[in-house]
This record gives C-alpha cells, structure tokens and sequence, in this order.
C-alpha cells in the first residue's frame, strides 16, 4: 500500500501552512491527486512528500523556486542524462559561489562590528573612569 498525507499533515510534519504548500502545487513543484466530493481533497504522495522536503531545504539555501524544480526534475531523472547531471553541477557551483561571497561579506561585517564595539566598550570604560575621578574629588 502506498503512503499518502492530507495537506494538514505535510503542513505539521514540515512546519508550513497548507497555503504555502498549496503555493508549491501551483508553481509545479507538488502534484497530489483529487479525492472526494468534486475532487476537492488533496492527497500527497510518499514522492511528494519527499519534493516538499527538498523543495523547503533548497528554499532555506536560497534557492530560487525555479532552481528547485529544476533540481527535483534532475533528482527524478535518470543519472545517465550527461546534459541534466551538467545543468545540476553548473547550478550547484553557481550557488555555492553566491553562499561563499555571502560568506565573506558577513566575515567582513562581523569583523567590523567587533572593532566598533570593541571601541565602545574602551569609550564606556574611559568615560565609567573619567565619571569616577569626578566623583572622587568632590
């Protein structure tokens, strides 16, 4: 017997609204089948369960929604495709050239604010002196 999952399901399990999720069936990424009274119920599948958890991991890698889909056909295919396994690599490095420049800028940025409240810290620490020596000599 095959797995299936209501919306409501998926939405708990993954921590998303059924919205969001109904967002990923209109743009392709998720394909449920129709049950009940004018097909309005949605059931998902083991595979589009396992769609929904890598299409949630790319958008939390930045990945753009079309990026994703790419990503989940190429996953579906088969891997002796020598022009989809080139596609895949080719968006792989780009995004991980996107996340390493990222990663320097934060680098970067971290390693300002550290001076900057370093800084501080030596104003507070003269200014906290200064108030005392005040206080002492009157």
């Amino acid at each position: 017997m095959t797995t299936q999952y209501t919306i409501t399901e998926l939405a708990r399990e993954f921590d998303v609204t059924p919205r969001a999720i109904r967002f990923y069936e209109d743009q392709g990424l998720l394909a449920p089948s129709r049950e009940g009274a004018g097909g309005l119920k949605r059931v998902f599948s083991g595979r589009d369960r396992t769609r929904l958890k890598l299409t949630l991991r790319g958008k939390r890698l930045g990945f753009t929604l079309s990026e994703i889909r790419t990503l989940l056909d190429l996953y579906e295919s088969p891997t002796d495709t020598l022009p989809q396994l080139q596609a895949f690599l080719d968006t792989v490095v780009h995004h991980r050239e996107i996340l390493e420049r990222q990663r320097a800028d934060l680098d970067a940025t971290l390693e300002d604010l550290a001076q900057y409240e370093s800084q501080a810290r030596a104003l507070l620490d003269r200014n906290t002196a200064h108030e005392s020596d005040a206080s002492a000599k009157t």
